[in-house]
């Protein structure tokens, strides 16, 4: 007789060894501890489906991140899945646009718990022992403009059903719309639930029935920050009686907007600062935080933060290093504004004055900060390809990379200015 009660986890974007580029940049960075985290928090997912234990594990796509540097990827993730065989904890896994046929050119026999949903057609699993029916359809390349959703197959009569679909749904900001799909459909889909991939921040759509997002397994870059991890859902006589965010993740990230409205002195701000760290390593539960600080507000500290950049990042730097490795700080950014030094300096009747006038009028100048900045075009084609993009990008002829400049040279102005006068 099947049981109508059981537990699953249902977790999506593992990108198992994503390259993670770009960290050599940094000095004293934990390279190994993040380009190891993706593995990591698939471990943990398997070590909390047979602790718990469930009954079985779903993943909405994009296991990896592409094609395989070499077998070890898929070999990392089959001996994974064979410890979940030596449980009988079966897996459910749709391809998702990182995964796909396109996308993938090496290929390993999966073990036999493991269910791999077709790329050309949906297909329905049932799973013996329990009333649970799992639909899904992998894709065949990465861009599925396709509503895959439509061709489901019907729910199975007296069967839990669960969709699984990796998708933009009807967009979601910083995600490509592959395989469209709106909310009305999938509740018009008669499944008591909807295991969703592809968006990697966590969404619970709608509880009736659900539909859930439940954000990639492992943050890869502070803008994935917070807990990361999978989706506990319980179900007792076919209803679902739980749903709850499970945290896998192996390291974690935070962006620590700094308010140092009330600092009259980058030493103050410091302090601030350090009052977030002792918070985010409580909020951490143990894992390594990696944390962008940005500053903000507006601040009689302003100038002297900009002017001192270097050091003040050399002490956050060092801030961190005072938690016992338990922090790193991945960059330092100021986004303050001052109270009225540069506007009541730059009404001064002297050169300091007249200098910061004609920056303030170059900053508010459209036409002349675009003209000021092609004479960059020289200096642009020489930089090296990777320093002009990515979320570090440094490009001289952009006019948000000289209003940024403009302001260090301003804080930098008032700051000389104000040790003259002292």
């Amino acid at each position: 007789m099947s049981r109508n009660h059981f537990t699953f986890l249902h977790a999506a974007d593992v990108h198992l060894d994503s390259p993670l580029t770009g960290l050599s940049r940094y000095d004293g960075a934990p390279v190994q501890a993040i380009r190891g985290a993706t593995r990591a928090a698939l471990r943990n997912l398997v070590d909390r489906a047979i602790a718990d234990p469930v009954d079985f594990v779903v993943i909405a796509g994009d296991l990896y991140d592409g094609d395989w540097k070499d077998y070890n990827t898929g070999l990392y993730f089959i001996a994974e899945m064979s410890r979940l065989l030596e449980y009988d904890i079966c897996v459910f896994l749709v391809a998702g646009n990182h995964d796909a046929a396109s996308q993938i050119s090496r290929r390993l026999r999966l073990p036999r718990n493991v269910v791999l949903f077709a790329k050309d057609v949906a297909q329905t699993h049932l799973l013996e022992g329990l009333d649970v029916a799992v639909h899904g359809q992998s894709y065949a390349h990465r861009e599925v403009t396709d509503d895959l959703s439509r061709n489901y197959p019907a729910p199975v009569s007296g069967r839990f059903n669960i969709g699984v679909l990796h998708t933009a749904l009807d967009g979601r900001a910083g995600h490509a719309s592959y395989a469209p799909c709106s909310e009305h459909g999938l509740r018009a889909s008669g499944y008591q639930y909807w295991a969703l991939g592809h968006v990697h921040k966590r969404e619970v759509v709608a509880d009736d029935p659900w539909i859930v997002f439940p954000g990639n397994l492992q943050g890869r870059h502070a803008l994935e920050e917070g807990a990361k991890g999978a989706t506990r859902v319980v179900v007792q006589d076919g209803a679902v009686t739980c749903v709850e965010h499970i945290a896998l993740d192996e390291v974690r990230w935070f962006h620590l907007r700094v308010d140092v409205s009330e600092a009259d002195s980058p030493d103050e701000a410091l302090a601030v600062l350090e009052r977030c760290f002792a918070q985010t390593r409580a909020d951490s539960d143990g894992r390594l935080a990696l944390v962008r600080v940005t500053f903000t507000g507006a601040s009689h500290a302003h100038a002297r933060l900009r002017a001192e950049r270097e050091r003040v990042v050399a002490e956050c730097r060092a801030l961190a290093t005072g938690h016992a490795g338990s922090i790193w700080v991945e960059k330092v950014r100021f986004d303050t504004r001052s109270v009225a030094t540069v506007s009541a300096s730059a009404q001064r009747d002297d050169a300091f004055g007249e200098l910061l006038r004609a920056i303030n009028d170059l900053d508010t100048d459209d036409e002349a900060l675009m003209l000021f900045a092609s004479t960059f075009e020289d200096l642009r084609k020489k930089l090296p390809a990777e320093l002009l993009h990515g979320d570090d990008a440094f490009d001289p002829t952009s006019t948000q990379t000289l209003r940024e400049a403009l302001e260090d040279v301003k804080a930098l102005l008032v700051e000389r200015l104000l040790m003259s006068d002292e």
